[in-house]
């Protein structure tokens, strides 16, 4: 497995939305395997594959890696679609391996439904609460070109805005390999 440089926040490839997965190839199932180690190393939970710098709709979670109290395995998931979102909204703290160091509350449906493809292209159904819901959205936005803090508050926004412009210039960087929006490899 290799470990990819995962894309900052101001980067033009997290601000499209990602295409559609038509095939799963070794060459795929390997992108998905070394997303599971990239996340790891970075201590995520969650990575979408156009932080990667791959511009398909997939992601991968692991919320159990680091905590032993959520029952979910490892989990891949293709061409991913909320299909139903609970009126009860949840206010919780957001972090993004593309964004590093800026955690921020996000207000977000409490519970939804997923429609998704697996590793085989079979298509399944999830019914999410509570952190794997959140990071099933947070995902599924950058899947579309949406990134957390474009969810904040107003007061939020603006409290966030020092470090976002320190983010954008390079001054803060994180522990793990990035590719800056004009294309530089930080390592």
């Amino acid at each position: 497995m290799a470990i990819l440089p995962i894309y900052n926040c101001f980067h033009p490839i997290l601000k499209k939305k990602t295409e559609i997965v038509e095939e799963v190839n070794d060459d795929f199932l390997t992108l998905i395997d070394n997303m599971f180690e990239t996340m790891h190393i970075a201590e995520g939970i969650g990575l979408a594959a156009n932080q990667v710098g791959v511009s398909k709709s997939m992601l991968v979670i692991d919320i159990g890696h680091f905590n032993d109290k959520y029952p979910y395995p490892p989990m891949a998931f293709i061409n991913p679609v909320i299909t139903a979102f609970s009126e009860e909204d949840s206010d919780y703290e957001e972090g993004c391996l593309s964004v590093p160091t800026l955690r921020e509350n996000v207000i977000r449906p409490a519970e939804i439904e997923v429609r998704y493809f697996d590793k085989d292209l079979k298509e399944q159904t999830l019914h999410a609460t509570n952190l794997m819901a959140r990071v099933l959205q947070h995902e599924i936005d950058h899947l579309n070109g949406i990134l957390f803090f474009e969810k904040l508050t107003a007061i939020r926004k603006t409290l966030s805005q020092n470090k976002l412009k320190k983010i954008k210039k390079g001054i803060i960087v994180p522990d793990y390999p990035m590719v800056m929006a004009d294309g530089r490899l930080i390592q």
